[in-house]
């Protein structure tokens, strides 16, 4: 592996790079994005900030990621919709050489068919990035979000 080092930029324009895939229903592109023994998560600030495990996704490796890619493109049933990510105050918040850790806010809008888009979700993204290959790559995502609860169904990764 080699060194993590990163500037701010190249962080947001991973962030952005993400999202963009994400907005774009590109779902087979997804796990790229994370290394082997990843950690990725989307759950509530209350259970996040209590020190508890449950989500509404968690995945443990990036096996798990792509199985849940998978069941979502080929098996599972849902009201069509799309999802546009906002992230903004991208914070490198510690950099040892060897992983990255970092946040941003973000606010996704989920726009279902005939409906008006809403907020699906706001909060922070807490997480922790290392070089593979000369590409960034999440060894932990955690999408810690600030809604009470999640007003729709939670289909697309956040």
């Amino acid at each position: 592996m080699t060194k993590a080092t990163a500037s701010r930029a190249e962080i947001r324009d991973f962030y952005d790079d993400c999202a963009a895939v994400l907005d774009a229903e590109d779902l087979a592109a997804f796990p790229a994005f994370f290394t082997q023994d990843c950690l990725y998560r989307v759950i509530s600030r209350e259970n996040h900030d209590d020190g508890l495990d449950h989500a509404p996704i968690h995945c443990r490796g990036k096996a798990m990621i792509i199985d849940r890619v998978t069941s979502t493109r080929e098996v599972a049933l849902y009201q069509p919709r799309s999802l546009r990510h906002f992230i903004s105050g991208v914070r490198i918040l510690s950099d040892d050489g060897d992983e990255i850790r970092s946040s941003a806010n973000f606010l996704i809008i989920e726009s279902l068919v005939e409906q008006e888009p809403q907020i699906l979700m706001v909060g922070r993204y807490l997480d922790r990035i290392v070089r593979e290959e000369g590409e960034l790559r999440f060894r932990e995502r955690s999408c810690v979000y600030d809604n009470y609860h999640i007003r729709t169904t939670l289909v697309i990764p956040a």
